[in-house]
């Protein structure tokens, strides 16, 4: 019965290329009773295995896992439209949440001392930066909270992260990339802002007057007329 065992042993060891000597410890002693390799079913199903092999069998090879084998990794969200040699912030001018509000406005002035080109997108004036943002960090999930950097189209993170950049004195060194602000109007080589907006981006709509809703005569069977979503203006009658 010892010859057997051992005979079984040895086929072990030339089936997984293990001796006595594995992992470095040579085996004096057999394991106490009790112990997994005492296990009858364990053993009568390893038996089983091993009769069940032929010498012809091809020998046990692991699946070795290599570049192509290897999952492919995650693409990033793209970066907000029209970011590129730019600081973009998303920020919001609702007063609902002071903290809030005062961290968008303190933040998006720090990043202005610097110099450099800053290009505000309110959420509360347009719907159409929730989307921008959503789909540049989150891929459609919950829109974090404001405000949001992004320098030359790569997210730089939050007002604590803005802060703590600033107060370290590693801020300049990340807006590098970014476009330097025009020139206020009456310095040298002044740049005028935009004749329309003024530069703050919106004006209100002229079909509707900021109402967001126009009247048409024309689709009312009685002659009365109707009144109708604005299609020119955003949600807040401003384009």
């Amino acid at each position: 019965m010892m010859k057997a065992s051992n005979d079984v042993d040895g086929a072990a060891g030339k089936l997984f290329g293990l001796s006595s000597r594995s992992f470095g410890v040579e085996r004096k002693a057999r394991s106490a009773p009790g112990s997994p390799a005492f296990d009858p079913e364990l053993l009568d199903a390893f038996r089983k295995a091993l009769d069940e092999l032929t010498p012809d069998s091809p020998p046990l090879d692991f699946e070795k896992i290599n570049a192509k084998t290897k999952p492919a990794t995650k693409a990033s969200p793209p970066p907000p439209p029209e970011s590129a040699g730019r600081v973009v912030v998303y920020l919001t001018s609702l007063r609902g949440i002071r903290q809030t509000y005062e961290d968008c406005w303190s933040m998006s002035a720090v990043l202005r001392s610097y110099g450099v080109r800053v290009d505000e997108r309110d959420l509360s004036m347009h719907a159409g930066f929730k989307d921008e943002l959503r789909a540049a960090l989150t891929e459609g999930g919950r829109l974090p909270l404001l405000l949001q950097v992004f320098v030359d189209g790569r997210h730089l993170g939050g007002a604590e992260e803005v802060r703590r950049l600033h107060e370290a004195g590693e801020l300049a060194a990340a807006l590098e990339a970014c476009e330097s602000a025009p020139v206020p109007k009456g310095c040298a080589g002044a740049q005028d802002s935009c004749s329309g907006c003024g530069g703050v981006r919106f004006v209100p709509c002229d079909a509707c007057s900021g109402s967001c809703k126009v009247f048409m005569e024309d689709e009312d069977e009685d002659g009365t007329g109707v009144f109708r979503r604005c299609l020119k203006c955003n949600e807040n009658g401003l384009v």
